[in-house]
């Protein structure tokens, strides 16, 4: 009883955090000052303080968190900018007990303000190195291509991963609405990643079923799941990801936020730790949703009822699911393991 009535606090439980996009990990206070910087007038729903009331389960919704995304992009324009960001990012993650972060980026989004594609993703790279230095978070970044651009355009950024994978990229990913397009015409893409080394780790099973979360094994060799929480309507499915230990990012509030489930309760998590399917959590965009990674935790165990024992499980999977060196997931995993006799 005293448990519950003190229960060990998620903050201190290590863990790692595998989704987590760049702009949207952006403190909701420094758009603010960013956009007075830069003259940039940001939308009442950027502006209120308040996440802004999203639904993306039509076109029409989804259309309107990118328009959201992009303009709090917008506001990122100078070396400062993309400096002070990563630094703010690292020092709350290590505030919510996340001592490795694999951040996921787009660099040509940055490119055009920041000098070009390379350059925008040196200067990633570099204040990636300068924060994890300074905050004892471990911080390597998946490039992630764009569903919603050319094939082509992903094959330039797969290459450009492959070529910086000694300066700290790990993995290659894609992004936005995978209910349009087909995961097999970025195929060639996903054969330059995993061929350089990188992890293919696509967006997948969260606007759409099932069958998305499919079609980046059949047809990406995905070797991670962004999202991935659809899989739980396919029994077959979570098999195979639980026969290869596939690891599923799922972002619990991220998919009430949307409108993938109407509840918390509703996230299927629990079928699917249940069936063995290695599970992630993740905070996806805090910026538009709210809510940081502990918060993701404190919810798997308040609403959906899982035991410290499980949240502690939850956080070795999400290590053993990193790109951290063997040596990392050593040390991080003997630490979840002393959260729990503590």
């Amino acid at each position: 009883m005293e448990r519950l009535l003190n229960p060990r606090d998620v903050r201190d439980l290590p863990k790692a955090h595998l989704h987590l996009h760049f702009t949207g990990s952006m403190r909701p206070a420094t758009l603010l000052e960013l956009a007075d910087k830069h003259g940039i007038r940001l939308p009442e729903a950027l502006s209120s303080g308040e996440p802004p009331k999203l639904r993306a389960t039509d076109e029409r919704g989804w259309f309107r968190f990118q328009r959201l995304y992009d303009t709090a992009r917008s506001c990122l324009r100078d070396e400062s900018d993309i400096r002070r960001l990563v630094r703010e990012t690292a020092e709350d993650e290590r505030r919510d007990g996340s001592r490795w972060l694999e951040i996921q980026v787009d660099p040509t989004s940055y490119a055009p303000r920041l000098g070009g594609l390379i350059p925008a993703l040196e200067l990633i790279l570099d204040a990636v190195d300068d924060a994890a230095a300074a905050t004892g978070v471990g911080i390597r970044v998946l490039v992630a291509a764009n569903r919603m651009k050319s094939p082509m355009d992903a094959r330039t950024l797969a290459r450009l991963a492959v070529r910086y994978a000694d300066r700290g990229v790990v993995g290659f990913g894609l992004s936005n609405d995978e209910r349009r397009g087909l995961a097999r015409d970025f195929d060639r893409a996903f054969d330059i990643a995993r061929n350089g080394g990188l992890l293919a780790a696509p967006h997948g099973g969260e606007l759409a079923g099932p069958e998305s979360v499919r079609d980046c094994l059949d047809d990406l060799g995905a070797g991670r799941i962004g999202h991935g929480v659809r899989a739980a309507e396919d029994e077959r499915l979570m098999q195979r990801l639980a026969d290869r230990q596939i690891t599923c990012e799922v972002c619990p509030s991220s998919n009430v936020s949307l409108g993938v489930y109407e509840h918390p309760e509703e996230v299927p998590l629990r079928r699917l730790f249940d069936a063995g399917v290695p599970l992630a959590l993740g905070a996806d965009d805090p910026l538009l949703f709210g809510t940081r990674l502990a918060a993701q935790y404190d919810l798997t165990r308040d609403v959906l009822g899982f035991s410290d024992q499980e949240l502690a499980e939850l956080a070795r999977q999400s290590v053993r699911g990193s790109c951290a060196p063997a040596s990392v997931k050593k040390e991080l995993l003997a630490d979840v393991d002393a959260w729990l006799t503590a």
